[in-house]
């Protein structure tokens, strides 16, 4: 809550500059300019190859440009007015998976992450998504059904090693997972996180889901980063 607090004041009392591209201009509409808005909207969501191709993967769009610059303003700078364009955005990427009811259970951030980002960012975007969905008629509920225990940092690490120390930190939280099962059959849980690179936060996220219990229809990236390229 106070990491929240913070971020929201910081909010009221920094200069207009936008997010997306940092030009300073007093016409900011929720942190970012408006070629920078409808840069945001015009992003197409589609699928894109998961974690071993174990279930169906839809990303909003490419970390590249100003996807990414508005996406790091939010989630490492505290420009939390952007949680509603990127929330409206990851509404849309969570409706290409198709009808509903859904729930969406969002990846876990460790405590520690959660300090160093003015709050649980990936919660605050879920929940604004699923408000989205809400008013568009589709049937949408949100569980913190997971929780991350403190681990190394993943920067330096191959696919495997980010896959074991995903493993090693994901763990079911026993209320949330409780009513996210209450939720019935028939209503298809979606992964949510909001960067995919390896795969490995998702694949390790499924299979705890699986482990206590819950199938996993598929997951939904805010970004994906882009596809190395060829020398």
């Amino acid at each position: 809550m106070s990491g929240r607090w913070w971020a929201d004041l910081a909010d009221l009392v920094a200069p207009a500059v936008c997010a997306g591209c940092r030009t300073a201009t007093p016409a900011l509409r929720r942190g970012a300019c408006a070629a920078c808005a409808a840069t945001l909207a015009a992003q197409v969501p589609g699928p894109v190859p998961g974690p071993g191709g174990a279930f169906p993967v839809v990303a909003a769009g490419i970390y590249d440009g100003v996807l990414r610059e508005l996406l790091l303003a939010y989630k490492e700078r505290g420009r939390r007015q952007l949680a509603e364009p990127l929330g409206v955005l990851l509404a849309r990427a969570v409706a290409v998976h198709g009808s509903d009811p859904v729930t969406l259970v969002g990846a876990p951030s460790t405590a520690a992450a959660s300090r160093r980002r003015y709050g649980d960012h990936l919660s605050v975007l879920v929940r604004a998504a699923t408000g989205r969905l809400r008013q568009a008629g589709i049937r949408a509920d949100a569980v913190r059904a997971l929780r991350a225990r403190p681990r190394p940092d993943s920067a330096g690490l191959n696919a495997r090693g980010r896959l074991a120390a995903a493993e090693a930190s994901i763990h079911g939280a026993p209320w949330p997972l409780a009513r996210l099962r209450r939720l019935g059959a028939g209503r298809r849980v979606l992964l949510i996180d909001d960067v995919l690179t390896t795969g490995a936060t998702l694949a390790a996220c499924a299979a705890e889901l699986e482990r206590c219990g819950v199938s996993v229809a598929g997951a939904v990236v805010l970004t994906v980063t882009p596809a190395p390229r060829r020398k």
